[in-house]
């Protein structure tokens, strides 16, 4: 009986041990696209700031510092520790946050329609036009 509940606990160790790392695998990617984020928001800032509207432009270029430190923190961290460091980041920067989150949704649901199964268009389901070697009397191919 005792073999059988170490042999138990081993492995529901082992299983802990996976979901942590496949976790911490996830967070870590969540970081780097949030980074990738934060990258664009900086060169949307710059492109701005050199145009016409270069007040949006500085506090675009604002809002991609603070996402990019935000990226930075969020690695090796645990999701207990990302949602609250979400939560104090949507306190300190409400428009960052809904902005991200808006992105997120976006890219979410670009995802989801460029990855749903779709029916054939009408230009996939007609049938191919005749070659000029079909005879349309005998419905085959000519010899000649």
């Amino acid at each position: 009986m005792t073999a059988a509940k170490d042999t138990i606990k081993e492995g529901a160790d082992t299983a802990v041990e996976k979901v942590k790392e496949v976790v911490s695998d996830q967070t870590n990617f969540a970081a780097r696209q949030v980074g990738g984020v934060a990258t664009a928001l900086e060169k949307v800032g710059a492109e701005l700031e050199a145009s016409d509207q270069p007040e949006v432009g500085r506090y675009a270029k604002q809002i991609g510092r603070s996402v990019q430190g935000f990226a930075t923190q969020m690695k090796d961290k645990d999701i207990g520790e990302i949602a609250a460091m979400a939560e104090e980041f949507g306190r300190k920067q409400p428009l960052a946050f809904l902005g991200i989150a808006a992105l997120a949704g976006l890219s979410a649901s670009r995802f989801l329609t460029a990855s749903a199964k779709r029916p054939p268009t009408q230009a996939t389901r007609r049938t191919p036009p005749a070659t000029p070697r079909e005879s349309s009397a005998t419905g085959g191919y000519t010899n000649g």
